[in-house]
């Protein structure tokens, strides 16, 4: 019985083998701490907001049955928050934050790609001179006769200016599809900002501001594009450009990949420049000599989650598992 539950806590043979292990060493796990903590009792009766310092209120749900106007002023937060509204703000409160963790990653990206082309960052430069001449004739960066790290810095000035920008739109829109775009606008979702989308996700779903969850939902909607047709698609095209365009790469994943008489490297996270500079000094013969004058046979670099792939499809770095399982 015992086996058949640990069975159930994963369907892989590796990971399994560190769960008994991590019993035996007494170290507590996300499988250990799902087993011994009570989910929250009121997502199965109602809603519960949080938004403001006078809850946090519970609002039950109907539960599918007709309700009077009476009953129906019953189901309210002290703020006057129906279920539905509840329900809305919290979840773009879960895109807000999304985005805002994509989006930073784009920004940061843009920063080192910004100091790579002012000549400020050592060890970083232009790979993919292809991927930089086509995205400065999309965005009307003049090349003539130009050097590619001017080029780069006007690209990196106009996108770094995507993420304050108060007005108008994000200019990564423009590569959806005609209707798409139509469908947008038509519904007023067309992000402005980055950082604009994000701010006013979080204002609006605050206490005394929009009560309407169809409202909301549309904030939800512009904040999320804001995401992957800004920070996240403005991350993408800089990495390539700077790191070299992915191709398709023969690897080797899960925890087997890690080895006992070498240094384990594990990159995790959302921090691409990290990575790529760390593929780089692992190769370094003064660092691998280092390692086995410690006693090592050498070094073993592999990635979990997001990172990970980054140094997959660039370098056939391994994967040690594809998220944060047993964190």
């Amino acid at each position: 019985m015992a086996d058949e539950k640990k069975f159930k806590k994963s369907i892989d043979e590796a990971t399994l083998e560190l769960i008994d292990k991590s019993v035996k060493d007494q170290v507590s796990t996300i499988f250990d701490r799902a087993d011994s903590m009570k989910p929250c009792p009121i997502g199965a009766e109602g809603s519960c907001c949080s938004n403001c310092a006078m809850g946090p209120c519970r609002v039950p749900l109907a539960k599918g049955k007709v309700e009077t106007t009476e009953e129906k002023k019953k189901r309210r937060g002290l703020c006057g928050a129906t279920a539905e509204t509840i329900a809305a703000r919290n979840f773009i409160r879960k895109i807000a934050a999304g985005s805002a963790a994509h989006s930073d990653h784009g920004r940061r990206v843009t920063q080192h790609f910004l100091e790579a082309a002012r000549g400020h960052a050592h060890g970083f430069e232009i790979k993919d001179e292809q991927k930089l001449l086509q995205l400065a004739l999309e965005l009307g960066v003049k090349i003539g006769d130009r050097s590619n790290n001017e080029i780069a810095v006007e690209i990196g000035e106009i996108l770094l200016n995507e993420f304050g920008k108060q007005e108008g739109e994000l200019l990564f829109l423009k590569r959806a599809p005609l209707k798409r775009q139509e469908i947008w606008h038509k519904l007023g979702v067309a992000p402005r900002g980055i950082d604009r989308e994000v701010v006013e996700a979080m204002h609006r779903t605050h206490m005394g501001v929009d009560q309407d969850y169809q409202n909301l939902l549309l904030q939800g909607a512009r904040a999320a594009l804001a995401d992957g047709w800004g920070g996240s698609m403005i991350a993408t095209d800089l990495q390539d450009i700077m790191f070299g365009t992915p191709t398709p790469a023969l690897s080797t994943i899960n925890l087997g990949v890690l080895k006992e008489d070498e240094v384990n490297i594990i990159i995790h996270g959302h921090e691409p420049a990290l990575s790529e500079m760390l593929t780089v000094a692992v190769q370094d013969p003064e660092v691998k000599a280092y390692a086995k004058a410690a006693g090592a046979a050498g070094i073993t670099l592999a990635g979990i989650c997001c990172t990970a792939n980054e140094i997959l499809m660039r370098h056939g770095i391994p994967v040690a598992c594809s998220g944060s399982d047993g964190g």
